[in-house]
């Protein structure tokens, strides 16, 4: 028999810290479904060394689905990207890699907040906040273009996510549709639209 691993003594911030990362990949191969035992093992600790930090196995739950999401890592990272020297659609590629792998880390986690949040009043508020962030960072991204798009950065940053989402998530209605699009043709159809040549009625009109 397996001798359970334990990890060192820990001051109460950091045992909670350390029962969240071991509780995030286990939600997002089994999601809420996942078992205190499964947690406590992964842990290190005895299950009911969960219960002294956390009032409640869905208390934890809250508190890893909160941090899986949390925006600043993605925010800081697109910090970075702002801060190079890049053209639009460079900066808006690197972003859409970015987006990508997060959202594909966290899809199995999507019902988890539905699961969840019925009966913390604060939790949606958190996730929202959380996403507001992101499009903010994103808008960061894209502000310096300001005056070449036709909509606020805002928007572009809300579009930007929309497509991205459809790539990653599925239950959107669309089926396989958008599983094939790379980070270049998210970007392309986000600045040039769906057209993949410039419509011309008149023979003797230049393209638009």
């Amino acid at each position: 028999m397996t001798k359970r691993r334990r990890i060192p003594a820990m001051a109460p911030e950091e045992r909670r810290a350390a029962l969240i990362a071991a509780t995030i990949p286990l939600l997002r191969e089994h999601g809420a479904a996942v078992s205190t035992r499964q947690i406590a093992e992964a842990a290190g600790v005895a299950e009911g060394t969960i219960f002294g930090v956390f009032p409640d196995k869905a208390s934890l739950l809250r508190a890893a689905v909160v941090s899986a999401f949390d925006p600043q890592p993605a925010v800081d990272a697109l910090e970075a990207i702002r801060a190079e020297p890049a053209e639009l659609r460079t900066r808006l590629r690197e972003a859409v890699t970015l987006l990508r792998a997060r959202m594909s880390a966290n899809a199995n986690l999507m019902a988890a907040p539905r699961d969840l949040m019925a009966d913390d009043a604060d939790f949606r508020e958190r996730m929202m906040d959380g996403r507001r962030r992101l499009v903010g960072g994103i808008a960061a991204l894209i502000e310096a273009d300001r005056h070449r798009l036709r909509r606020s950065p805002e928007a572009a940053a809300q579009l930007l996510l929309m497509l991205v989402s459809v790539t990653v998530h599925r239950g959107f209605g669309h089926g396989g549709d958008f599983d094939d699009m790379d980070d270049e043709e998210i970007v392309s159809t986000l600045l040039d639209g769906l057209l993949v040549a410039p419509v011309v009625t008149d023979p003797t009109e230049s393209p638009t």
